[in-house]
């Protein structure tokens, strides 16, 4: 399209309507983007959509999630088979007393695996979910707990993948000299509300002063009565059943190896850590280093032949191709989104309200809706940064504030957008259905949000 119009709109409310509708989120981006593309050119739609298809197939990104997620998978399947898993869940046992204190864990576990938000999302669901499971919380709590301790802490944290990429960005676009990108970054960190409301809020939650209320309080409520996993069935369909939370964790744990070691889970973690802050905060060089030498410890422990942990890795793949695939799906419709003209249509529209005083509210707002819709927090950042900053220093605004209000938006999107790479993955590793842990934690982070907006007009 040649200018920027309201018809961009219509995709993203399409997906949105869908994705509520029929809870099928592939479906629903594929749709919107169909739609997208008609509205582009309606002859050549499906042209179009092949193009864009490949073109993303071939995406360096897209081929590094691939890699990254059905790593993950891979390696979870490992430690699951092995009785890692399970011997780190009788490890947790002992200091989880109750719901609390188990989500308390969660959180803990989030905070600590800091360094990137697929490795906390992927890492803490699948560690901590048999432990939730054991005292009835709803599997939408705990996806609820790890995305809430995914992007936004790792926005806080200097010493991650979000940090060495937006500093990165800082520099590109001349906001901060060369080498300076991380320190300008910092100086950011205090005003990176969203982020900060985010975790608070989970905190919370999770002790009891802001109650569940809410899809929350139907999804808890299911699990306490014998359904902790509401993935695989619709709420108004359960029946609900002691015997079927038990078949839950059953079906899961049933070839895992019961006498398995706890350093069997713990020493492949603190290998993808240090591993991952060894290389520059590469997940992929982190993941690939510990699958290396994972394999060996395990065959020299004669756990199993190497022949069946290669069919368990397989496995443990494929069982991450619905994340893999739906952001895919949202790679593509990103792709129609910026064809349309979508983040120059919203941003033009708001400019008129972009004083120094609201500058970083409307920066906000405007920043989180653009993410939402889109499901692209890092794509976001990188287009509206040459736009903002230099609105910014042309209006003598707080930098480090309007930085921090990009970033809250980015970890808003992160956490709220339902079709978004860490509310995708928090919901794999929780193995929670999708569109439930996204509809459950919604009003939990519009809170948060609606908080930072006010926060950032009152800052300002």
């Amino acid at each position: 399209m040649s200018e920027a119009t309201a018809l961009s709109l219509i995709p993203p409310v399409v997906v949105l309507v869908l994705a509520v509708v029929l809870r099928r989120p592939i479906l629903s981006l594929v749709i919107g983007s169909f739609v997208g593309l008609m509205l582009i050119e309606s002859t050549s739609a499906l042209t179009s959509f092949s193009t864009i298809s490949l073109s993303v197939m071939t995406d360096e990104t897209i081929g590094w999630l691939i890699l990254v997620c059905g790593g993950f998978g891979a390696l979870i399947a490992l430690l699951v088979k092995t009785g890692g898993s399970m011997a780190f869940g009788r490890f947790a046992m002992k200091f989880a007393k109750g719901p609390k204190s188990s989500l308390l864990m969660t959180f803990l576990l989030g905070v600590a695996i800091f360094i990137d938000d697929y490795l906390n999302a992927l890492t803490v669901g699948s560690t901590m979910k048999r432990v939730t499971d054991k005292f009835k919380v709803s599997r939408e709590m705990l996806a609820y707990v790890v995305d809430s301790t995914a992007a936004p802490i790792c926005v806080l944290v200097p010493l991650s993948t979000w940090a060495v990429f937006f500093g990165g960005l800082l520099v590109d676009n001349g906001i901060a000299a060369e080498g300076q990108g991380i320190a300008v970054y910092m100086e950011a960190i205090p005003y990176m509300l969203y982020a900060w409301l985010s975790v608070i809020m989970v905190v919370l939650v999770i002790v009891g002063i802001v109650p569940v209320f809410g899809p929350m309080k139907k999804a808890q409520l299911a699990a306490e009565q014998g359904v902790p996993a509401l993935a695989q069935v619709d709420l108004e369909e359960i029946q609900t059943s002691d015997e079927y939370a038990l078949k839950a964790i059953e079906d899961e744990f049933k070839h895992a190896d019961d006498t398995g070691k706890l350093y069997n889970f713990v020493v492949p973690i603190l290998l993808l850590v240090g591993f991952t802050v060894y290389f520059d905060i590469d997940v992929l060089m982190g993941l690939l280093a510990t699958l290396a030498i994972t394999l060996p410890f395990y065959a020299v422990q004669k756990i199993m032949p190497l022949a069946e942990m290669m069919e368990q890795m397989i496995d443990g793949f494929k069982s991450m191709l619905p994340a893999i695939c739906t952001v895919i799906a949202a790679f593509i419709f990103k792709d129609v989104s910026d064809q349309l003209q979508l983040s120059q249509y919203v941003i033009e529209n708001l400019t008129p309200f972009m004083t120094p005083k609201l500058l970083p509210a409307v920066v906000f707002l405007s920043m989180s809706i653009l993410a939402f819709v889109t499901g692209s927090s890092w794509g976001i950042f990188a287009v509206s940064i040459p736009i903002v900053m230099p609105l910014a220093q042309a209006l003598n605004a707080d930098i480090p504030l309007v930085i921090g209000a990009l970033l809250s938006a980015s970890a808003f999107g992160s956490q709220a957008c339902f079709y978004s790479d860490s509310t995708v993955l928090a919901a794999q590793g929780s193995d929670c259905n999708l569109m439930s842990h996204a509809i459950t934690q919604l009003p939990y982070t519009l809170i948060a949000a609606a908080v930072t907006f006010v926060g950032f007009i009152w800052l300002a």
